[in-house]
Formats: C-alpha cells, sequence, structure tokens
C-alpha cells in the first residue's frame, strides 16, 4: 500500500510553513456578487464633518492657542468636490478668536455657500476665573465672526483636566460650560459633540479585541484603565448636557458614539428631541449590520446628517483621506444594496477586518441625510 509521507500533506505543509504576520496578510475576496459603483451622489451633499485645519495641542490633548494650521485650500478641494456633487464643506476645528477669523477668511468668504467653518472651546482657559462668562462671550465673538457652528473634540471628557498635577478629569456635564451650551442654543448655533470613542477603544489590547490592530499602530487611542471613565459615564453625562439645555441643537457625531449599539442610540434619540447625529467614520460599523442601519436610518431620516471625518492629506488614517475614493465608498452605502465591499479606501481595513454591505435607502430620505437635514441645522438655502 501507497502511503503519502507527512510532509506531503496539503495540511501538514502548511502547518510546517512560516507563520505569515497579520499585517501582511491581505486576503482577496472570492465572493462574486453585483457591483454598482457610484461616482456621483444623487443630490447635492453638504459634508457636516471634514477638518481643514488643525492645532498644536498640549501632550492631554487640550489646543494651545485658537490659531490653526491650514493644511488645504480651496482650491485643492473643489475639483472633487464638483466631481462628487459635494455643495458644502464644514471645517468642524476652525479654532476661535484669530484663528477662527483666518479659517472663515481662507474658505468661507473665497469661496461663498461652498465652505463653512465652526469654532472651538478655548479649553486651555477653562481653570481661569469667570471662565463661564469669557466662554460664552467667544461664542457670541464667533458667531458674528461668521462661524456656523460650535465642535467640542473629546477633549472634554477624555483629556481636559482640572490641574495638570491631580489629572481629574473635566465632566462633560460640569456646570461652568453651561453659559456656553446656552448661548449656542439662543445664537442659534449647532453643537458638534463627540465625548467617546469605539467601545474596543475601552478595552484591553489583546486577542479579544477585534480593533487590535488599529489599537497596536495608535496605542495613544486607548482609554482602556481607571484613569479614564467608561463609555457609558461618557455618554450618560453627554445626555444629561442634552437634557439640560433642551433649546440647543447637538449633533452627536460619529453614529452618536456608539455605532456598535443602535438601540442604545435610539433610545437617547427618542429620549432628546435636541439630539441629532452624523455618520463620520462610522460606515464600517453601520455597514456590518445593513438590516438593522436601514430600520434606523427609516426611523430617524430628519436627523441623521451626512459626514466622512474627511482630512486632506490623511494626516491620521488612511480611512480619512480627502478624495474621490472615500466619498464614492459613502454613496455606495447609501445608495445601493451592494454585499461585502470595502468601507475604507486602505488595503487593510484600518478599523477591523470586516467589510460591509450597502443599506440602499430611497431618493426622499437620501435627499434629506445628503443635504436637507445639515441645511436646515446651518440655516443654508433650500435645494
Amino acid at each position: 500500500m501507497l502511503r503519502r509521507s507527512f510532509l506531503s500533506c496539503p495540511l501538514a505543509a502548511l502547518a510546517a510553513a512560516q507563520d505569515l504576520p497579520l499585517k501582511q496578510f491581505e486576503p482577496k475576496s472570492m465572493l462574486n456578487v453585483a457591483e454598482h459603483p457610484v461616482p456621483k451622489a444623487m443630490f447635492p451633499v453638504i459634508d457636516f464633518h471634514t477638518h481643514l485645519s488643525w492645532a498644536a495641542r498640549s501632550s492631554q490633548g487640550v489646543a494651545l492657542t485658537g490659531d490653526r494650521n491650514f493644511i488645504a485650500t480651496p482650491e485643492d478641494l473643489l475639483p472633487v468636490m464638483d466631481r462628487k456633487n459635494l455643495r458644502t464643506l464644514v471645517n468642524l476645528t476652525g479654532g476661535y478668536e484669530h484663528g477662527l477669523e483666518a479659517a472663515i477668511a481662507r474658505f468661507d468668504k473665497a469661496k461663498p455657500g461652498r465652505f463653512l467653518t465652526m469654532t472651538e472651546p478655548a479649553w486651555a482657559r477653562a481653570n481661569q476665573p469667570d471662565y463661564a462668562k469669557t466662554q460664552a462671550g467667544l461664542i457670541q465673538s464667533a458667531k458674528r465672526a461668521g462661524a456656523c457652528g460650535v465642535k467640542v473634540l473629546k477633549t472634554l471628557g477624555l483629556y481636559l483636566k482640572e490641574n495638570i498635577n491631580d489629572g481629574t478629569l473635566v465632566q462633560v456635564d460640569d456646570p461652568r460650560f453651561d453659559p456656553m451650551w446656552d448661548a449656542c442654543g439662543q445664537l442659534g448655533l449647532p453643537v458638534a459633540i463627540h465625548v467617546s470613542d469605539p467601545v474596543a477603544f475601552f478595552l484591553p489590547t489583546d486577542k479579544y479585541n477585534e480593533r487590535y490592530e488599529e489599537l497596536s499602530n495608535h496605542p495613544d487611542w486607548s482609554f482602556h484603565g481607571p484613569q479614564f471613565p467608561s463609555n457609558d459615564e461618557l455618554l450618560a453625562a453627554r445626555n444629561r448636557v442634552f437634557a439640560r439645555h433642551p433649546k440647543t441643537q447637538f449633533v452627536a457625531l460619529h453614529a452618536g458614539n456608539f455605532a456598535e449599539d443602535l438601540a442604545s442610540v435610539s433610545a437617547s434619540l427618542d429620549k432628546h428631541p435636541n439630539m441629532h447625529i452624523d455618520i463620520a467614520a462610522r460606515i464600517g460599523e453601520l455597514g456590518r449590520q445593513p438590516r438593522t442601519a436601514r430600520r434606523f436610518f427609516d426611523k430617524y431620516q430628519d436627523r441623521i446628517l451626512f459626514g466622512t471625518d474627511a482630512v486632506p492629506n490623511g494626516i491620521e488614517t488612511p480611512q480619512q483621506i480627502f478624495g474621490d475614493r472615500l466619498y464614492e465608498i459613502y454613496y455606495r452605502f447609501l445608495e445601493t444594496e451592494d454585499e461585502y465591499f470595502d468601507y475604507a479606501p486602505a488595503s487593510i481595513p484600518p478599523q477591523g477586518r470586516w467589510r460591509i454591505y450597502g443599506i440602499g435607502l430611497p431618493p426622499r430620505i437620501l435627499r434629506k441625510i445628503y443635504f436637507e437635514n445639515a441645511a436646515k441645522l446651518l440655516k443654508q438655502p433650500k435645494l
């Protein structure tokens, strides 16, 4: 009887092969399914969530001044915008005082209607006497300068400390910020608020963490440990702010900071009529639960805004690089029922090793997501 040697066995040969490092593993799907590229959005688009300028920040993540470094010009961005049917880009990180004025001059005034700029709180002054009054005044000045809203980075909740020595984090619902929230409501400025991150960022970076690669590449993105509040604590504090300031409109960024649990986001939306969400940098989560996401979009079609978290030159991760490919993926997710496609323009998925499915929204909902909901909040002309 002929016997195959151990080494001639395919399984044995595989076992004897050298281990392949995970970072080199780039599998090509053998699935053969229909593809429907969407090179241009069905309706004009307001991208509610982009970053066209950044600030120098301290080790605690606090902007040192209101000044900004610009990473693009209108001329850099307009060709992509015109190809992709992007009516307007909203720059969330516009700074304050002179930085804000410079951002508005560079974008908004240079190309009216194509760019809008939000201001940011002066977190570096939060420990100064009379901060509450000062910050409310800065919001009023920002409105006069032309700001379209206020962006709250996760500086509040995860980085901002009472002082450098004791390390105590300032709470999201700290009453010193109440005058700022009230000023936003009185002036009709929506607040784009980001206070948390994916749930996996609050877990150990181990073999069970579905974002192991992402956190290994960016260990400073981890908020696991007793020095940080939990995701639940951050969102509860944020929701208390929403409840205390019902006349202020809040946009909870990144799918309400809980794209992994749309039932929780739904509960928050149901409880707080002044809450909206955007989908920036979360189609990787939304697209792997397409049936749940489709029902969610149908129910909250008047309170969901289009956003990408786009940054020219992709200074943080590949999923953020402003360009044709980024928008084509978002449009495909929203407009088609395509199956199992990449959620980001990168050879290795930046958030986790999965692919997504389109949710095929009808035109009446697409029109709202792409343009109308943001235009209403930002007080922009109708289509």
